[in-house]
């Protein structure tokens, strides 16, 4: 069991056009229990790996709202994160708010317009199994602003930022309380449609990439950038059947 610490992403979440059928995916996929809560929370459904909350779904709530994962990064004061987007150029697009006894949340737009939320814990921590097949293994910004990016992320949360190379391409690692975070990719070249908007992907470990892959095709996913292999193992971008964007990992061992 893991907590994570401020400005680590600490839950991702589903907003989706068919809840039940998300449900069917992933759990299938990788493994996970579905618990789906009372009216209270709107049937919002948490998934489960080993006994431990992983990851969450839930309708979507705006008719034009595309299926999406979001990304969420722990919060001591999800008010004082907010205040720090603002200052910073961002955009608060959800003020603060208390999820019943669960915890504060808040959800934001970064100066490129890159969607991310802040989860302060309250009775529900956020998920708490990482990096293990199934449960989340790394959080990385696309975008084509990356000095915009280093200087917005590091005034919110305080990471620091180092260069490495990923595939020929640049690639920045955030760290924060002495490890690695996040990572920021600079959307560059052919591999990214220019209509292509910033944003986060959230990356899943596997144990296997290719079988996973083919697996989530089983399913009526759709397989957006086949098996690759790069310094830290092997990845695929992964389309759910009602077009939720993810990525699948598997570590170089």
């Amino acid at each position: 069991m893991t907590v994570r610490s401020p400005g680590e992403a600490n839950w991702v979440d589903l907003a989706t056009a068919d809840l039940d059928g998300a449900i069917r995916f992933y759990t299938t996929l990788f493994g996970w229990t579905a618990e789906v809560s009372g009216d209270d929370f709107g049937g919002y459904t948490t998934f489960m790996l080993r006994g431990l909350p992983v990851a969450g779904a839930g309708p979507l709530f705006g008719e034009g709202q595309p299926t999406a994962w979001s990304t969420y990064f722990a919060a001591d004061d999800a008010d004082r994160v907010a205040g720090r987007v603002e200052a910073a150029a961002g955009k608060v697009l959800v003020p603060p708010f208390d999820v019943m006894d669960q915890g504060r949340m808040s959800a934001f737009l970064d100066p490129a317009g890159a969607p991310f939320s802040a989860w302060e814990p309250g009775m529900m921590r956020g998920a708490e199994i990482f990096d293990v097949p199934g449960a989340l293994t790394w959080a990385e910004l696309n975008t084509r602003d990356l000095e915009g990016a280093i200087g917005f992320y590091g005034a919110v949360f305080g990471w620091t930022f180092r260069e490495a190379h990923v595939s020929g391409y640049p690639y920045v690692i955030c760290d924060g309380n002495r490890s690695s975070v996040a990572g920021i990719q600079l959307m560059v070249g052919g591999a990214w449609p220019d209509d292509l908007p910033a944003h986060w992907l959230i990356y899943f470990a596997v144990a296997d990439c290719d079988a996973a892959a083919e697996h989530a095709y089983a399913l009526g996913g759709r397989i957006v950038r086949p098996p690759t292999m790069i310094s830290v193992g092997c990845y695929a971008l992964i389309e759910d059947p009602q077009g939720g964007r993810f990525a699948i990992l598997a570590p170089a061992r």
